[in-house]
């Protein structure tokens, strides 16, 4: 091995073992109550790629479950916070600015009633399209200018139907079965984006469905 080989080494393990460069932050409702809900999407997700990246999002800190991970050789935080929605941005703002991480390397993924089961979108900026927590998150930021990664529940079947009552419902297990089958995709998103791939990682996950 050269000295310039070493050197190489060295500089892989310190950005591997350094403090996170990246968020990602899955929403979702702490508790039993809300744990196979439509609206506990963004939890799922994380847990996929926790389990994708064989790590575990136990720590609790910044009001939120934490798991510390390697994407490539870039540090990541995956959060699941523990605020409720509604003051997601709570948990996000402390995080971010107890490691000094920029919105623009903020990735929040979020349930979408706009877009039908088995479905993701992926912006960098833009306004919440009324999701409470990705409204909170804006709010607390200061700024609409952070990556989210939208994933569909589809919406009522019916007028009328509470609006509430849906997101807190668990899907029929087809409806869950679509809802999953996003989540390798959602995962090559986050890899791309830590990876400064950001036009790739649109193209890829908006593309045809």
């Amino acid at each position: 091995m050269s000295i310039f080989d070493i050197f190489r080494s060295l500089e892989k393990e310190r950005r591997s073992s350094g403090p996170p460069q990246f968020i990602v932050a899955g929403l979702g409702n702490p508790g039993p109550r809300y744990e196979n809900t439509r609206h506990n999407t963004g939890f799922l997700a994380i847990d996929y790629i926790a389990e994708k990246l064989s790590a575990e999002i136990i720590r609790s800190k910044f009001k939120a479950l934490c798991g510390d991970v390697s994407i490539g050789e870039t540090r990541v935080l995956l959060m699941k916070p523990q605020t409720f929605m509604n003051s997601s941005g709570d948990a996000v703002l402390a995080a971010s600015e107890f490691y000094r991480i920029a919105p623009e390397k903020i990735i929040v993924i979020s349930d979408d009633l706009a877009l039908p089961a088995g479905r993701v979108r992926l912006r960098f900026k833009g306004s919440s399209g009324g999701q409470n927590g990705l409204g909170d998150i804006a709010e607390k930021l200061g700024t609409e200018c952070f990556p989210r990664i939208r994933i569909g529940i589809g919406s009522p079947a019916h007028a009328g139907y509470d609006t509430v009552d849906y997101v807190l419902g668990v899907p029929s297990p087809d409806d869950r079965e679509a809802i999953e089958s996003v989540f390798p995709k959602v995962f090559n998103a986050v890899e791309m984006i830590c990876r400064g791939e950001n036009e790739l990682a649109m193209s890829r996950t908006n593309g045809q469905q």
